[in-house]
């Protein structure tokens, strides 16, 4: 129950919706119950009055001696407006009571229903805003660990299980029971003798759907895994498209995806021989009732031993017949819920799961660089596993352009995102004129800081969104700009609608220089104090490299710049360079003094040369 009061506490204000739909559910409940209860004096207009024989003698009306005898007050108005009017013209003031009764019944229904609707769409909107800030808020080590398709399952699919699942089952809790109360209540107004003996179908009904939805939870659960194991499949298939069908592999990955397509199935047929279980057992328990109640309260009417009349009896039946709606309603009530509870039990993990990267109460805003960015004894490792980085102890000078070379996997990359803290050091510190990082406004940070990836990150956007992104007083004139100096402008004049031409899912619609372009022009429109270049030209061809290269070096002017060198050819004019083998440094000067070292840079510049021969 606590993953359930947790989840509504999505739907605040819940006042807002709970004190109209309480109030609403009320007469809805009132008047519901009224139209059979009304059902007694329609039938005791159409017996011709309770006291009267067939050959219509006078009717002798008793006034009820007590105030919550319903049913008896019913019945002497009845015999009072057939004695005043006449039989059909009693008969019509009834009928029109019972058409008022319905429609007041079926108004304020819809005006509950309208009201449920908006709460569970206000708790749609509220958990899955809260569920995408916390994913976007987590650090970059996060994603490292996860699998996207099951991020993605828990913001899209898990989320609208809960919506439907757990508030939905809110409406019954409230509405059920208390529809269920007030059959119950007059039931026991009309007969409490025969009322305590059909009640006992309530705990056998109980004990019996119990044991039919007790391991609903768990295959929820177990569901919910295939479902986003399903989707992550559909991600990769959709992301590496090109890849399948040039190794075709595509029965592989058809394969791969039917096997846990069929999985899900599986197990959704097992939960749903479960749930849609629970309705017909109780169906079939109401039915029997009814019909022992039948045998047992007919045998009173037939024989005269109680005081139950011939229309108190039907209209009993009729009672008694709806009170297994809301029972049958919160039977599948019981049973969604544990779905719910799965899917928001998942939801609420993701939610919950630590962000290593925070910002301090008193952390401090910083807005221009000033001398030099330093890496004081560093050390770093994912989840406390192998080190990545080890005792890494290097500066970076205001207006300086600092390579870092070395072999795959030695922690280039992971040196770099430390900058912008985008993850946090396992030890040491790296300091930001003079300021510990972790001191520091994540956010003051990263606004002077720019990024030019390996991978060429664009949006399904047109090219001026691309390169004015999240720059929302981005001009046209600033945005042309950026791409002349990104050597980028020549072939957007030349797209079908310019600038406003959509590029497509990351950017399909490009060639690979093409988009590396882009990515340099939003760097340039950013216009930060320091550049972090991470491998910008190691994936493409001669041409589109040296107009890369070419804009590259317009954007590393007069700028401090953090260079992972793929073609060490490009960095030879660096203020320093840094050899970094298994996440330790183990050389760093300019070109000149480590070429005369005869070490591993001598050693790269070398197998460079041979392969490029």
């Amino acid at each position: 129950m606590k993953t359930y009061f947790r989840l509504l506490s999505f739907a605040k204000p819940i006042e807002k919706y709970a004190i109209p739909y309480v109030i609403f559910t009320v007469i809805t409940v009132v008047f519901g119950t009224l139209n059979l209860a009304l059902l007694a004096p329609l039938l005791q207009v159409l017996f011709k009055g309770s006291g009267t024989d067939i050959d219509g003698s006078d009717i002798v009306i008793t006034k009820p001696e007590s105030a919550f005898d319903l049913p008896e007050w019913f019945t002497y108005y009845a015999d009072r407006m057939y004695t005043q009017f006449g039989a059909y013209d009693a008969l019509k003031y009834v009928c029109i009571g019972i058409i008022i009764s319905v429609f007041i019944s079926n108004l304020f229904r819809y005006f509950s229903q309208r009201v449920m609707e908006n709460f569970r769409i206000n708790t749609l909107l509220n958990l899955r805003r809260v569920v995408f800030d916390s994913v976007m808020d987590k650090h970059l080590g996060f994603f490292s660990n996860q699998r996207k398709g099951d991020i993605m399952s828990k913001v899209s699919s898990d989320v609208q299980v809960v919506q439907y699942s757990v508030t939905g089952t809110l409406q019954v809790i409230f509405k059920e029971p208390l529809q269920l109360i007030a059959y119950v209540f007059m039931l026991f107004a009309i007969s409490a003798k025969l009322t305590l003996f059909s009640l006992m179908v309530i705990p056998i009904s109980a004990f019996i759907i119990s044991r039919i939805v007790k391991t609903l939870k768990a295959q929820a659960i177990e569901g919910q895994k295939s479902y986003s194991n399903m989707i992550s499949y559909l991600d990769e298939a959709l992301s590496g498209v090109r890849i399948i069908k040039a190794f075709n592999a595509s029965d592989f990955v058809k394969h791969r995806f039917h096997n846990e397509n069929s999985y899900y199935a599986k197990i959704m047929r097992r939960m749903v021989r479960r749930q849609q279980l629970g309705s017909p057992v109780s169906e079939l328990l109401g039915v029997v009732m009814v019909a022992i109640i039948l045998l047992y309260g007919g045998h009173l009417v037939l024989t005269g031993q109680g005081e139950l009349k011939a229309s108190e009896f039907i209209a009993y039946i009729a009672l008694f017949s709806q009170v297994m709606r809301p029972a049958k309603a919160l039977t599948d009530s019981f049973a969604n819920i544990h779905h719910g509870i799965a899917a928001g039990e998942r939801v609420l993990q993701l939610i919950d799961e630590k962000n290593e990267v925070v910002d301090k109460e008193n952390a401090i805003a910083v807005t221009s660089f000033e001398s030099a960015i330093e890496f004081d004894q560093v050390h770093f490792a994912y989840d406390d596993t192998k080190e990545v980085l080890s005792d890494i102890n290097i500066e970076v000078k205001k207006g300086q352009t600092v390579a870092l070379v070395g072999p795959s996997g030695g922690g280039k990359s992971t040196l770099v995102d430390l900058i912008p803290r985008f993850m946090d050091v396992t030890q040491g510190a790296v300091y930001f004129d003079g300021k510990d990082l972790r001191d520091l406004k994540q956010d003051s940070l990263r606004n002077l800081i720019g990024v030019v990836n390996q991978e060429s990150i664009l949006f399904n956007d047109t090219v001026f969104n691309n390169i004015a992104f999240a720059n929302q007083s981005a001009t046209i004139e600033e945005v042309v700009a950026a791409a002349k100096i990104a050597n980028a402008h020549e072939f957007i004049e030349k797209l079908s609608s310019g600038y406003d031409t959509n590029i497509g899912d990351r950017g399909t619609k490009l060639s690979g220089g093409q988009k590396q372009r882009l990515c340099i022009a939003r760097a340039v429109l950013k216009n930060p104090p320091i550049m972090l270049l991470d491998e910008a030209t190691s994936a493409l061809d001669t041409e589109s490299e040296r107009l890369v290269q070419d804009s590259l070096y317009k954007l590393m002017e007069n700028r401090t710049t953090v260079v992972i060198a793929h073609r060490l050819s490009t960095i030879q004019n660096a203020d320093k360079i840094i050899v970094i083998d298994g996440g330790r440094v183990v050389e760093q000067g300019t070109h000149l003094e480590l070429i005369s070292r005869h070490g591993l840079y001598k050693r790269l510049i070398d197998m460079q040369q041979f392969v490029d021969a």
